[in-house]
């Protein structure tokens, strides 16, 4: 199972938003589960788990209270050492998402790749496609992207360093630095990075050009913890805004949204229960750090 899911947030859309991705990446795409929450401060809410190309996703339609940005993207790696018409397949992806979306930077090449766009979709969600080098490392096809603006800008090696710590067996991966005279960013600063969390590839770039974003609740990073130790010690680690801190959620010293969450939780949620459902629910919701156990004793209650 996927340790690190990133999580969409989305005002009414999870559903639509879900099925259309899973219609335009396909292959190993699908809907994994879909359920609703009843009862919460949003109302009744969609929740879903979906897989694209075999890398899971899950979303939630819970409200107009935080708007996707390009803050947290993902990038699509199309090898050409794997997939010979991956130049093809990548132009027909960016022509599906590019319907009703917008280009961050457009489709051509650049110094970095012979092909390789920047797209925010209809649905606000920002996807970086790039043809690969067929002689670099290779990496997996879906990759999240932190990037470091504003406040932050300058800070993407420092947050590497981070959370390379908070995670066992976590690794560095390559760090490509900005040279001099590229302004406005500065000499040093991390042009892109990529690190391992888990077994699984992340990337961070910093970006001081002016940006009307930065990092908010609408894309977060849920790690799936097997005991209350384990959820004690990331969120001991991780959280340093106290009034972030609720129903599971956390932000770290960055701006980056955490979802600190029981394995044990999706079994209880994708029961088929409702009864079952709706006690979980109302014992997280009064919860900020998730204790395991009560979520379990409300499960069984009867």
């Amino acid at each position: 199972m996927q340790k690190i899911v990133p999580h969409l947030w989305f005002d009414t859309q999870a559903k639509e938003a879900a099925e259309f991705y899973v219609d335009v990446f396909g292959g190993d795409s699908k809907i994994l589960h879909a359920s609703v929450l009843k009862n919460t401060p949003s109302g009744d809410c969609d929740v879903l788990r979906f897989q694209l190309w075999g890398y899971e996703f899950m979303s939630i339609s819970a409200g107009p209270y935080f708007t996707l940005n390009p803050s947290i993207s993902f990038m699509l790696n199309f090898d050409p050492s794997a997939d010979p018409q991956a130049r093809e397949h990548l132009d027909a992806l960016w022509d599906k998402l590019s319907d009703g979306g917008k280009a961050l930077m457009e489709i051509g090449e650049y110094p970095f790749s012979k092909r390789y766009g920047w797209i925010q979709d209809k649905y606000g969600v920002s996807w970086q496609l790039i043809l690969t080098d067929p002689a670099g490392e290779s990496r997996p096809p879906i990759i999240p992207s932190l990037l470091f603006v504003g406040d932050v800008c300058g800070k993407a090696n420092e947050a590497i360093d981070f959370y390379v710590s908070a995670f066992q067996g976590a690794k560095r991966g390559m760090t490509a630095r900005y040279p001099a005279g590229m302004e406005p960013d500065k000499e040093g600063n991390v042009m892109f990075a990529d690190f391992q969390l888990e077994g699984q590839w992340f990337a961070a770039m910093d970006s001081a050009h002016k940006h009307a974003f930065v990092f908010n609740e609408a894309v977060s990073l849920l790690v799936r913890c097997e005991h209350q130790e384990e959820i004690d010690a990331l969120w001991n680690t991780l959280s340093a805004v106290s009034e972030a801190e609720q129903c599971g959620w956390l932000k770290d010293r960055f701006g980056v949204s955490w979802q600190i969450t029981p394995s044990a939780m999706d079994a209880m949620m994708e029961s088929g229960d409702q009864a079952a459902v709706d006690r979980v629910t109302k014992a997280f919701l009064q919860m900020k750090k998730f204790d395991l156990a009560a979520l379990r004793k409300a499960y069984e209650s009867k």
